[in-house]
């Protein structure tokens, strides 16, 4: 076998199944009687220990292999489940998710888990380098020697068979259902897998896999069933179980209309198709002055086409959050373990889908606001018992969709944020004005992100070098997002981070200022008005709109870039922006019109501007800079 061919599928399947076991993990921390979490766990070092023995990784193998028994164990009663067992565990996972990386470079046979082996060894007794203990159950079989004659006699016991159907076969459900009836005339079949309901659902894939219970031979099983037709493969023991179909999610997972695609190529693909919107927008700007032509007819015709491939496009990309999210309830375990707290964090939304690329870049943001909730907002047990909460902090995590942006909402029910502390620290490093006597939750957010500002009094492993908040409000913005905060003395704190779907395309609106155009992402937009006498107003010195009965602050766009002031008489088009619960009115000089358009790469020069979020090229081939919204508002 190709190893180099495999070994990309083996570790992002082993991926998977490691994010399994950390959820489960968790899940069994807060209830050491969850059956259902050691079953999970099992499964899935089961399958890990067979991907791994196929691949030949031997010390990968051996480690499941070893935690299989344990679990096994655990199952049947012999060992019970505590703290120790859980922290053990949790290690044993940590050292496969770094033999499975390490091993998928070739390193398997320098990787040493003696130290965890031992400890297995130690808590699952002399059993622990044997097969799993054989009790009864659907979950709980015995392991099966691999075959090693073809046509030799099992005599009367059970082994584990899977059958699957030539892909492309006319109904795979009846086929599945003929073999298995072959096979029932052979002897005693139980525990199907799917069960004989799935073979009647389109989503069935095809492959199955029983337990038979007779005298006959392999060879004999495999000639029967095959004798039904289109049958791709009969494979028996230790290979049928590995390879077997998992239930629930991995059935669905491993449906034959679900190929998997390196993430290169669909950047790759993201990229052209940013390039064809805007020779897209382009066609269609060249088009707007021939109506009734052939080339209007055309220009519509493309423009239709191209909105649908890069809608396919996004969709593909989608990604749900669990796959980054799961790692977080094992970060915040162990950091608040190592900082004697107790913490629990729930997720909310991880079925939520949003781009691969932006995915990524979100999951260190949301790792730090974390990481500081339990060590600044998080406190003690004795502190939570002295102010009359549960000696358990809670941490949540919650993910939505407002429009076209998501929102995360990382919240903790700690001590909250004391403004005065942070006030008079602000006023001591000069990040404040003497005059300020209070901190709005903006102002504290402008403070928080400071770069080098900590409230600290000592530096720890976790914080204290000023270093948290400043990466988080610096990454949102280079992600075209924004975050708000909320935080309340004795109740807690929360932190909203709005993002964009996608990172490369979205809709927008072209404003112009003198001579310059500008592009504000319509996600922000809540609607246009015009500004002028009739709804003018001044607040506190500031000028303001009035929108029905709301007074908005205005923002002059003329202002912000820096050009000389407008006519104030005139009457202008004024931009209604809304970030979460915020609004104001932005004024420019003219609306030009909606556009998609596309993010092209940026580095940012030292000292450019906050209300500068990126770049693109519109359809006549000029730049133009991209406005934050929050910083605006």
């Amino acid at each position: 076998m190709d190893h180099a061919k495999y070994a990309a599928l083996f570790l992002s399947e082993s991926r998977e199944h490691i994010g399994a076991c950390n959820q489960h993990l968790g899940l069994l921390e807060r209830d050491p009687g969850d059956e259902e979490a050691v079953h999970a766990l099992f499964r899935a070092m089961h399958t890990i220990k067979g991907m791994a023995a196929m691949m030949g990784y031997a010390n990968v193998t051996e480690l499941a292999h070893r935690t299989e028994n344990l679990l096994d164990l655990v199952r049947a009663g012999t060992v019970s489940t505590d703290a120790s067992l859980a922290e053990l565990l949790a290690e044993a996972v940590d050292e496969l998710d770094r033999g499975i990386e390490e091993a998928a470079t070739g390193r398997d046979q320098v990787l040493d888990f003696s130290r965890v082996l031992e400890r297995l060894d130690s808590l699952a007794g002399p059993e622990s380098n044997g097969a799993p203990t054989e009790v009864s159950g659907p979950d709980q079989r015995p392991e099966l020697t691999p075959r090693r004659s073809r046509g030799r006699s099992r005599g009367d016991q059970s082994r584990a068979v899977r059958v699957v159907v030539r892909p492309g076969a006319i109904m795979p459900g009846a086929r599945a259902a003929l073999a298995l009836n072959q096979a029932s005339g052979l002897g005693e079949v139980t525990d199907v897998t799917p069960n004989t309901e799935t073979f009647e659902q389109d989503s069935f894939n095809g492959a199955f896999s029983f337990w038979i219970k007779t005298d006959r031979a392999d060879e004999v099983l495999e000639e029967a069933i095959q004798s039904v037709g289109d049958i791709d493969s009969v494979t028996f023991g230790d290979t049928a179980r590995s390879q077997g179909p998992a239930a629930g999610d991995d059935a669905v997972r491993r449906a034959r209309n679900m190929i998997r695609v390196d993430l290169r190529r669909l950047d790759a693909l993201m990229s052209r198709v940013g390039e064809l919107v805007v020779a897209r927008n382009r066609l269609v700007e060249l088009a707007a002055g021939q109506a009734g032509t052939e080339l209007e007819a055309l220009s519509g015709r493309i423009n239709r086409l191209v909105t649908d491939v890069q809608t396919e496009v996004i969709e593909a990309r989608m990604t749900p959050v669990w796959q980054v999210f799961d790692r977080f309830p094992r970060a915040v375990r162990d950091l608040a373990r190592e900082l004697g707290k107790k913490v629990s964090l729930t997720v909310e939304g991880g079925d939520l889908e949003v781009d691969r690329s932006l995915l990524d870049e979100i999951g260190d943001p949301i790792l730090h606001l974390l990481r500081n909730a339990v060590d600044h907002g998080i406190e003690s047990v004795d502190d939570r018992l002295r102010a009359g909460k549960p000696e358990e902090g809670r941490l949540s995590i919650r993910c939505s969709r407002e429009r076209d942006s998501i929102v995360v909402r990382v919240e903790d029910d700690g001590r909250g944020i004391d403004r005065q502390v942070v006030l008079a620290k602000a006023k001591e490093a000069g990040v404040v004005d003497d005059e300020t006597e209070t901190l709005t939750d903006d102002l504290l957010l402008q403070v928080l992100g400071r770069s080098g500002f900590s409230t600290a009094t000592k530096v720890t492993s976790v914080s204290g070098r000023g270093v948290g908040i400043d990466v988080v409000l610096t990454k949102l913005r280079g992600l075209g997002g924004s975050a708000e905060i909320r935080s309340e003395v004795g109740q807690g704190t929360t932190f909203i981070l709005r993002l964009p779907l996608t990172l490369v395309i979205f809709p927008a609106m072209l404003a112009r200022v003198g001579t310059e155009r500008y592009v504000l992402p319509m996600a922000f937009i809540a609607e246009t008005v015009e500004y002028g006498k009739a709804t003018r107003a001044e607040v506190h010195g500031r000028d303001s709109v009035v929108l029905r009965e709301e007074v908005l602050a205005t923002t002059d766009l003329r202002d912000v870039v820096g050009l000389d002031g407008d006519d104030p008489s005139r009457r202008r088009p004024c931009v209604i922006l809304e970030v979460g619960d915020r609004r104001s009115a932005l004024l420019v000089d003219a609306l030009i019109g909606q556009q998609e358009i596309v993010v092209e790469p940026f580095d940012p020069p030292s000292g450019m501007p906050r209300w500068i979020s990126g770049a693109t090229i519109l359809a006549d081939g000029t730049p133009a800079l991209i406005l934050d919204a929050a910083a605006l508002v």
